[in-house]
């Protein structure tokens, strides 16, 4: 292949795959700071607000390494890449079922918008970026870098979220037990 168009993306994909590497490990605190909080979640909400968090994480992180491998023609990249966007999609719809099925927590828009609309809209957009990637590589990898990206951010604030959750619940809790009768 000649002078590829992945080549000048290669330090862009080093970064933002290895960033989805280390913040897949920060969501293993976040379900770490779950088990130990006084609200314990369902295995259903974990499905539909925990583990999506970890796949996008892992999505960025392999969508990198996809684009960082040193392919012999762009036909090849075009197939992972369709089969990452395939995966995801089919992925994105069964969490969004899962978070109209689980009876913990009632989803608000917000939840709605970074839990399953925006990772649906990266995965089709990957999808897509992979059908007309051969035929205009340059330009789609701009596509793909802004999925990646979306993926990443979408990730991290779902974390925060979790989080933040998490310490409001808690503190609730702390206040609730400190204004009762000793």
């Amino acid at each position: 292949m000649e002078h590829s168009p992945l080549a000048a993306w290669e330090s862009f994909y080093v970064i933002v795959g290895s960033s989805g590497g280390a913040l897949t490990g920060l969501q293993f605190v976040v379900i770490a700071l779950i088990a130990e909080s006084r609200r314990r979640s369902t295995h259903r909400e974990i499905q539909a607000f925990g583990t999506p968090t970890i796949v996008h994480f892992c999505a960025v992180l392999l969508v990198s390494a996809i684009l960082s491998a040193p392919w012999q023609t762009l036909t090849s990249v075009a197939i992972a890449l369709g089969l990452c966007g395939s995966v995801g999609f089919v992925y994105s719809v069964i969490v969004f079922l899962r978070a109209r099925r689980q009876t913990g927590y009632r989803p608000v828009f917000e939840d709605w918008l970074w839990f399953s609309i925006l990772p649906l809209i990266a995965y089709a957009v990957l999808l897509l970026s992979a059908i007309t990637f051969t035929r205009s590589p340059r330009r789609v990898l701009f596509f793909v870098g802004g999925v990646i990206l979306l993926l990443l951010f979408v990730g991290i604030h779902n974390s925060w979220d979790s989080v933040t959750y998490i310490a409001v619940e808690y503190l609730q809790h702390k206040k609730k037990d400190d204004d009762e009768p000793k």
